[in-house]
């Protein structure tokens, strides 16, 4: 057992290190050039914006809860390896309630979302998926009891009618929602409470501790649903566009994307971030557009940009 002099020498060496960083970060937020954040930010839009058609391409041979098990598996693998010091502290009997409810949402949101996403195009998928922005207000108004503010109103309303251009059948005027659309709706209602859940819970454990504990609640139920009702894995899956495919969605739209976020955020002012960001669903249909051929009518432009226009709205009030 070490004695009291060896672990005082120890806690002196961490406290040296630590304010070595601190220093540093400090250092670098003072240079760090404001347009590359700005730069870093729209990549990690556009990344994830990339996620929509990459993950129709993976289902081509992966289904749905199968690709979801392998991402969020490896996403708390190298999540562990990167965070470990901070995760393993917080694996006390507090925190499973709230990795319950924050895992099991999220896991609601990615199954409506990749189930709507295998009958449904990738940037229609992406805009619907967006208005979870517009929905977040309300949802914290029933569990937090934050009452909305008059401009959450007005997107919501906004949102609502874009989503009814969405729906719009070109040349007979009738509205028409598909089961994958509303699949991706649902996704979105999901996705605002498993929001504000996390940022309650975030206020009381820290949030890489949190969001690890969400991705393996989720990762838990993905296996579960897939052995369920899903055909075991095959050959197929190990098709190059497929795995180029999943280490997109695993390295691409999850680690590289979430770290260029975290450094964009620090040198951006929330309201800038916030907008740049919502370019992720404007990223989406255009490489939907020139890659998978979907097809943009002019009620879905309508609709896009109504739901856009309700986004950026809801997303700079909350930032604010």
């Amino acid at each position: 057992m070490p004695s009291i002099e060896a672990r005082e020498a120890k806690e002196e060496r961490h406290m040296r290190a630590r304010s070595r960083f601190q220093e540093f970060r400090s250092r670098m937020s003072r240079t760090f050039p404001p347009n590359l954040a700005r730069v870093m930010l729209l990549c990690c839009a556009a990344l994830w914006g990339g996620s929509y058609l990459v993950a129709k391409v993976a289902m081509s041979a992966i289904t749905p809860q199968w690709l979801m098990t392998m991402r969020m598996t490896g996403s708390c693998l190298i999540m562990f390896v990167l965070f470990h010091r901070v995760i393993i502290p917080a694996l006390t009997r507090e925190i499973i309630i709230p990795a319950l409810v924050v895992g099991i949402t999220y896991y609601g949101t990615m199954v409506m979302q990749t189930e709507g996403l295998k009958t449904i195009d990738p940037g229609r998928s992406a805009f619907l998926t967006a208005s979870y922005c517009v929905l977040t207000p309300f949802a914290a108004w029933l569990v937090a009891k934050q009452r909305p503010k008059l401009i959450n109103l007005v997107a919501a309303i906004i949102c609502l009618t874009g989503v009814g251009f969405v729906a719009l059948k070109p040349g007979s005027g009738s509205l028409a929602l598909s089961q994958g659309d509303w699949m991706t709706i649902a996704n979105a209602v999901i996705f605002s409470f498993n929001l504000t859940f996390l940022g309650r819970y975030t206020q009381h454990f820290h949030p890489i501790a949190v969001t690890f504990m969400q991705f393996a609640v989720a990762d838990v139920f993905f296996l579960i649903g897939a052995l369920l009702t899903e055909p075991l894995p095959n050959a197929s899956w190990l098709a190059p566009d497929v795995i180029m495919s999943f280490l997109y969605l695993l390295i691409g739209a999850t680690t590289m994307a979430q770290i260029m976020q975290n450094i964009g955020l620090a040198h951006v002012p929330p309201s800038s971030a916030a907008i740049i960001m919502c370019t992720e669903s404007l990223f989406a249909v255009a490489f939907s557009a020139m890659f998978w051929g979907e097809a943009i009518d002019w009620t879905s432009i309508v609709g896009f940009s109504l739901i856009f226009v309700a986004v950026i709205m809801s997303v700079v009030t909350k930032r604010k």
